[in-house]
């Protein structure tokens, strides 16, 4: 992709990050240098590559140089804790790891324990990383890469507690952002604020279709309304990756409209949203609802395709095959509810280093995706809920096994569950129900600080229950129980939100 638009596009800006711009000629070199930097620290195919830090062009460069030696990518989410940045580190045995020490703060020297090439990225004269890109020629050794082989690795679905890496391969990245393309119709000239995380696929599923169709990524480090509102005036920035609430902070960073948005097309909101923008219709613009999973490059089902339909998550990707199966594996009639299975061109290459979660989830050739969906008489689709239950909140997942284990970590729990309350402003907060032991008193303030220390901090409770027993169908939490008696609710899939997609995307609603 990027060697073509060097070809063909080759003074068009690539990406813009700060005061710093590449042309697709620059990003190509930029990359080549990379490659061949990659592998002097000895990457070879397979090896797995590390990003800790905040949204920088640098994660752009390190995923193409990682494709042209073959080797894996992983953008890690940097909010995390220090343990579960060991957790991933000890899991993912990068070669090489670039840390961003502004963004990581105090976690940045504990976690460097000399097993993996470590990469300073920062401002300035200590700028490890661009000192050692420059440092090498552009030719870098050939490697044999395969369509079919893993470039991006995604952490996900911490739902037994420890999160699983998602591998998307060239041809899966590609073939999503070709249909991503279509439902947004891009068009020469798209310039992308990547105002997301991009360790999230919402985020980098639309900067690869954005590099797909040879437009600009601007980035955003971090999501500051009044940054982004500077950005898309400057650049002209005609799409972007917004949560409902990152609308409203737009919406308030430009109350006297001293901002120009108005080259963002962007789905329709409320009336100051609307006179700020421009209406995007295309069809992603008209519908950007669906469902989706890390684990099929963002997005399985569009509305888009089932506008007028009874389903609520439209219909597949036509690059996917959908199913809709019960438990003995037979696929179920129109209006019943079944597991969703998936197969086709953008589905991940498997979970690294799991070959028994793999070989439970891939069978007969179909992914089982592990969430609950029904096929309406007219063909479109309804996504359920997680046969795991899963809460959502401010656009992050979050699991409560994950939450769970934490509170159980700290000496004065017995027992602890955790269920998702309707919350407003972020969809749903985190409420922890917890058993002391024996003759403690630890406090709700306590156990928040506690759990923070251990995951990361979005994913804390809001609130802590004390109660005397966990009610329980046979060994598990009742959790039906659980909601019922402290206010539970508004999962995803419940119907209380047009999105039920498992990652964030480009919404509005």
């Amino acid at each position: 992709m990027v060697r073509e638009n060097r070809r063909g596009r080759g003074e068009t800006i690539a990406v813009v990050d700060g005061d710093q711009r590449f042309t697709y000629t620059q990003f190509d070199d930029r990359t080549d240098r990379l490659a061949h930097a990659l592998q002097s620290e000895g990457v070879r195919p397979g090896d797995r590559v590390l990003w800790l830090g905040a949204n920088s062009h640098r994660i752009l460069e390190l995923l193409v140089a990682a494709g042209k030696v073959g080797a894996v990518l992983c953008p890690a989410n940097w909010r995390q804790s220090v343990a579960e940045l060991r957790f991933v580190i000890d899991d993912l045995a990068p070669k090489v790891i670039v840390s961003e020490p502004a963004t990581m703060g105090a976690v940045h020297e504990p976690l460097n324990d000399g097993t993996a090439v470590w990469i300073s990225s920062a401002q300035g004269p200590e700028d490890e990383y661009e000192r050692w890109l420059t440092s090498y020629s552009p030719e870098y050794a050939p490697v044999d890469v395969s369509d079919r082989d893993a470039v991006l690795l995604l952490y996900t679905a911490a739902f037994d507690g420890h999160p699983n890496g998602a591998l998307l391969s060239h041809r899966g990245l590609i073939a999503h952002a070709l249909v991503l393309a279509t439902q947004r119709q891009i068009e020469e000239g798209f310039v992308f604020l990547d105002s997301g995380p991009l360790f999230h696929v919402g985020t980098m599923m639309f900067a690869v279709a954005t590099v797909l169709c040879g437009g600009t990524n601007v980035i955003l480090p971090q999501f500051d309304p009044r940054v982004a509102c500077e950005l898309i005036e400057r650049e002209r920035c005609t799409g972007a990756m917004l949560f409902p609430a990152m609308i409203d902070q737009l919406v308030a960073a430009n109350g006297d409209d001293r901002f120009d948005l108005t080259s963002l097309h962007f789905a329709p909101g409320n009336s100051t949203w609307n006179h700020m923008i421009s209406i995007d219709y295309s069809p992603w613009g008209r519908s950007n609802a669906g469902y989706g999973q890390t684990e099929v490059g963002g997005m399985l089902t569009f509305h888009a395709f089932g506008i007028g339909g009874t389903g609520t998550h439209g219909r597949s990707s036509p690059l996917m095959q959908l199913r809709i199966i019960d438990p003995e594996g037979q696929e179920v009639p129109a209006g019943e509810v079944g597991e969703i299975t998936t197969r086709g061109m953008h589905l991940f290459n498997g979970y690294f280093n799991r070959p028994e979660l793999n070989a439970a989830r891939f069978r007969d050739g179909w992914y089982f995706t592990g969430d609950l969906g029904r096929r309406e008489t007219d063909g479109t689709v309804s996504f359920v809920g997680p046969k795991l239950r899963m809460i959502k909140s401010g656009g992050e997942n979050i699991y409560p096994a994950e939450v769970e284990r934490a509170l159980l970590a700290h000496p004065d729990v017995s027992d602890a569950a955790v269920i998702g309350r309707p919350d407003k402003v972020w969809g749903q907060s985190v409420v922890a129900i917890v058993v002391r032991s024996a003759a403690t008193a630890v406090s709700e303030e306590e156990l928040i600080a506690h759990v923070r220390t251990h995951i990361a901090s979005y994913k804390k409770p809001k609130f802590v229950v004390f109660v005397d027993a966990i009610p329980r169908r046979g060994f598990l939490a009742d959790y039906d129980v659980l909601d019922e008696l402290h206010g539970g609710g508004g999962y995803p899939g419940g119907g209380e939100t047009d999105l039920a997609t498992r990652e964030p995307i480009e919404t509005h609603r």
